[in-house]
C-alpha cells in the first residue's frame, strides 16, 4: 500500500507547468527588488543589518554589490523557468535567497520563508524532465510522469501552511474584528476602495472569510465538486491580498499551486498543449533509495508540523514576547508598536549617554528595534561593540513600552537589566521581557 501511495507513476504536467511559472515568479522577485529600491533600503543604506541570531557571518556585499547579487539571482530564475542546468540553477538561487533571508530581518516576511522552503523543495523534485532545455539536450532524460510522492509532498506542505495560518487567527483580537479593522485603517486612502474597506461589514467579511478560506481551501480544491468554486474564490482572495497588501509574488505563487489540484488533461489542454498525456496503468517504480527517502520525508514533516508549535513551550503570550513567532505561519496577526530608548553607561562611572537611534539605524530598522525583543538585544550588542572600539566598556539599558493591537502601552523590558551582558537563548524564555497583561 505504501509503495502504491508513494511510487505510483502519475502525469507530471502540474509540476512542469508549475516550474515554468515558479521560475518566472522568482525572476520577478529578484529583479523587482532591484527596481523598487528594496535592496537599497534594506541592504545598502543601513550601516549594519539585523541578522537571524547566529548568522552574523552573512553580511551584504560592499557598495552596490547586492544589486549585482540580485541580478545574478534573476538570471538563475530564468534558467529555472527554462529548465537549463536546472539542479545547479535552483540550488544557486536557493543558497542566495536563504543567505539574504538570514542576513536581515527588518523586512521579515512569512512569504520570504515560504519561498526559501519552496526553492529547497524544488531542488529535489524532477521538475525539469519535460519542456526544458535539459530534456531537449538529452531526450533520454525526458519523462511525462513522476512518482506520486511528489504530488503528496507539495499538497501536504500547502495544507500545513494554510492550516496554521487559519488556526493562528483563533484569538479574540482577530475574531472580534479588531485586528482586521486596524489593517484596513491604513488603507483608507486607497483609490475607489478606501472608504469601502472602512465599513464594519467589510471588516467582518475579511475576518471570517480569511479564517475559513485558510482552513478549507485545500480540502475544497481536493474535492472535485468544490474545486472550481474554490479556485474562483482563491483568485479573488489572492488578488485582493495583492492589491491591498502589496505582498509581492506570493498571491500569484499561491494561485500557481492550484495546478496540482486539477486533472492533467486540463493542464495539457490549456498550458502544455503539445504534451503527450500519461495514461495511468498503475505502474509502480520503487527506487533503490526508498528507505532514505521515506525517512527524509517523515523528518521534514515532523519539523514542519512541530516548528510552528514551539511558542506554546515558551512562557507568556507569543503576541507579547515574539518568542516563537517567526517560522510559524503567523501571518498578519498583530499590530505592534513601541516606545523604546537605549541608555549607555560606562562601567565604573556614572556617565550616561541616551542613544540617538537615528545615528545607527534607518527608519525601517527603528520601527522594528523599538518593538521586537531580539532586535533590541542585537542593537544592545552592537552598541557595546561600537563603544568597545572607542576603548570604552559599557552597559546598555533599555526602557521600552509596547502596544499590541492598539492597547495601551505597557512596560516591556526590565530597565535594570544590562542587555549587552545577556546571552541569547533560541529555545528559552528571556526573563528581561516583563510579563504581559494580555488576556
Amino acid at each position: 500500500m505504501l509503495n502504491k501511495w508513494l511510487f505510483k507513476q502519475v502525469d507530471n504536467s502540474a509540476l512542469i507547468a508549475f516550474r515554468i511559472i515558479f521560475g518566472l515568479l522568482i525572476t520577478i522577485e529578484a529583479v523587482g527588488a532591484i527596481f523598487t529600491g528594496w535592496i537599497r533600503r534594506t541592504l545598502i543604506e543601513p550601516d549594519f543589518t539585523f541578522n537571524f541570531i547566529g548568522f552574523e557571518f552573512l553580511q551584504p556585499l560592499p557598495g552596490n554589490g547586492m544589486l549585482f547579487y540580485y541580478g545574478l539571482m534573476g538570471l538563475f530564475g530564468i534558467f529555472v523557468m527554462l529548465g537549463f542546468k536546472y539542479r545547479f540553477s535552483i540550488f544557486c538561487y536557493t543558497i542566495m535567497w536563504a543567505s539574504v533571508y538570514l542576513m536581515q530581518k527588518s523586512s521579515y516576511n512569512n512569504h520570504y520563508y515560504l519561498l526559501m522552503l519552496l526553492c529547497g523543495i524544488m531542488f529535489f523534485l524532477p521538475a525539469h524532465r519535460y519542456l526544458s532545455i535539459d530534456a531537449w539536450k538529452n531526450p533520454e532524460f525526458r519523462k511525462i510522469a513522476m512518482p506520486q510522492w511528489v504530488w503528496l509532498f507539495i499538497v501536504l506542505q500547502l495544507w500545513i501552511v494554510y492550516t496554521y495560518a487559519s488556526v493562528a487567527k483563533l484569538y479574540p483580537d482577530w475574531l472580534d474584528g479588531t485586528l482586521p479593522a486596524m489593517l484596513m485603517r491604513g488603507k483608507a486612502d486607497y483609490w475607489l476602495v478606501g472608504e469601502i474597506l472602512q465599513q464594519t461589514w467589510v471588516r467582518y467579511v475579511i475576518t471570517y472569510f480569511g479564517l475559513i478560506f485558510d482552513l478549507l481551501i485545500i480540502p475544497a480544491l481536493l474535492w472535485k465538486r468544490t474545486r472550481m468554486p474554490a479556485f474562483i474564490l482563491a483568485i479573488f482572495f489572492h488578488l485582493f491580498n495583492s492589491f491591498i497588501f502589496h505582498i509581492g509574488i506570493f498571491p500569484y505563487l499561491s494561485l500557481a499551486f492550484c495546478l496540482f489540484f486539477f486533472p492533467s488533461e486540463k493542464i495539457n489542454k490549456y498550458i502544455l498543449r503539445n504534451k503527450k498525456p500519461h495514461y495511468d496503468k498503475g505502474e509502480i517504480i520503487v527506487p533503490s533509495y526508498k528507505k532514505p527517502l521515506i525517512v527524509v520525508l517523515a523528518l521534514w514533516f515532523v519539523i514542519q508540523i512541530g516548528l510552528p508549535l514551539r511558542h506554546w513551550f515558551f512562557k507568556d503570550n507569543v503576541l507579547w514576547t515574539e518568542e516563537g513567532h517567526r517560522l510559524s505561519w503567523r501571518m498578519m496577526l498583530r499590530s505592534r508598536s513601541g516606545k523604546t530608548t537605549f541608555k549607555v553607561v560606562e562601567k565604573g562611572t556614572t556617565d550616561t549617554i541616551h542613544v540617538n537611534k537615528a545615528r545607527y539605524l534607518t527608519r525601517k530598522q527603528m520601527r522594528s528595534v523599538t518593538s521586537k525583543p531580539d532586535m533590541m538585544w542585537q542593537f544592545a550588542q552592537h552598541l557595546k561593540e561600537d563603544y568597545a572600539e572607542k576603548g570604552k566598556d559599557v552597559q546598555v539599558f533599555v526602557k521600552s513600552k509596547i502596544s499590541i493591537n492598539g492597547r495601551p502601552y505597557e512596560p516591556f523590558i526590565d530597565p535594570k537589566v544590562d542587555l549587552a551582558a545577556e546571552k541569547w537563548h533560541h529555545f528559552k524564555h528571556h526573563d528581561w521581557i516583563l510579563p504581559s497583561k494580555l488576556d
